[in-house]
């Protein structure tokens, strides 16, 4: 398996921070929706971990990019991210169900 060179993560991760920066208040998008919109296309994953290395000062809306089945991806080394994902969205109008998902068709934006 061949390695990014460091040129290349930073490219993926630009263009992931600005895929990103696109989603609309209000609207989310998923890991590979996000990856595809980055020109990164099967790479959900890649979405993921660049989210986990934010700053938490960050300005980039990451509580935006939600799973594929419309719910936030809960994991403990998150340290509590997971219910403040779902609270900022719910603050932005998305709507959770008693399961935790959200209505993709109805909140996933299609930029």
């Amino acid at each position: 398996m061949r390695h990014a060179a460091p040129q290349d993560q930073d490219e993926a991760v630009a263009a992931i921070h600005a895929a990103i920066l696109r989603i609309p208040k209000g609207w989310i998008a998923t890991y590979g929706q996000i990856a595809a919109m980055a020109g990164l296309p099967r790479r959900a994953r890649l979405v993921g971990r660049v989210l986990q290395r934010l700053d938490p000062a960050t300005k980039i809306p990451w509580h935006r990019v939600i799973n594929a089945k419309g719910e936030v991806s809960y994991s403990s080394s998150r340290n509590g991210g997971d219910s403040l994902q779902q609270h900022l969205l719910e603050r932005e109008g998305v709507e959770f169900d008693a399961r935790g998902r959200c209505d993709l068709r109805r909140f996933r934006w299609l930029g």
